[in-house]
């Protein structure tokens, strides 16, 4: 998929009708470039690392879904999801748990408080960066966490020139309840790599 270097406006949106005929042709990239974009955390989590391309279709499906065509609703949509979009300077992601059994999900989301500010990004060779989360509103309360997070994981130009050079990357978690790292495979790094500008 091809990433846009465009800022999303009202005016470079597509408008409903023309959404709507590419819609179904163009899900299977999308879904191949939201997948290129994932980094899995065990069983359970998942970081959806959000660019440009990720966050257009998403505000296109949105315009789509609730049918809104008028400027002031494709402003609302494009406050609502354009500070995702990273800025040279970081990666932003949704952060997904994941249990199937609602059971399990209630307890486990009750023993992770706390787990989206003890995700890392470890670039080799230098210090851990930790998760920013949920900079717009409150995600969790006293007796569990919720199941979606945003996050921003913010580089130092050190960190951001390394990375674009090919430095190794981990992503993971030090919460006492989900320990798990993982080494960023090769495409997905090279992807990442394109949202950090020198």
């Amino acid at each position: 998929m091809t990433t846009l270097n465009s800022r999303i406006t009202p005016d470079n949106l597509l408008a409903l009708e023309a959404y709507a005929k590419i819609r179904k042709s163009s899900k299977a990239e999308a879904i191949a470039h939201r997948r290129l974009r994932s980094v899995h955390l065990g069983e359970h989590m998942t970081l959806q690392f959000e660019d440009e391309a990720s966050i257009r279709r998403q505000i296109q499906e949105m315009l789509h879904i609730e049918k809104i065509f008028d400027e002031q609703g494709k402003q609302g949509e494009i406050d609502a999801y354009a500070p995702l979009v990273p800025d040279g300077s970081n990666w932003k992601a949704t952060m997904l748990i994941e249990y199937p059994d609602p059971h399990e999900r209630k307890r486990e989301l009750g023993r992770l408080i706390g787990v989206e500010d003890r995700l890392f990004v470890e670039v080799e060779g230098h210090p851990r960066i930790y998760a920013i989360a949920d900079e717009d509103l409150e995600r969790e309360n006293a007796e569990k966490t919720s199941a979606v997070h945003f996050v921003r994981f913010e580089f130092s130009p050190v960190q951001r020139e390394a990375v674009r050079a090919g430095a190794a990357v981990k992503i993971g978690c030090d919460h006492t309840n989900y320990p798990v790292h993982v080494n960023v495979q090769a495409e997905t790094l090279a992807s990442l790599a394109g949202d950090l500008r020198p």
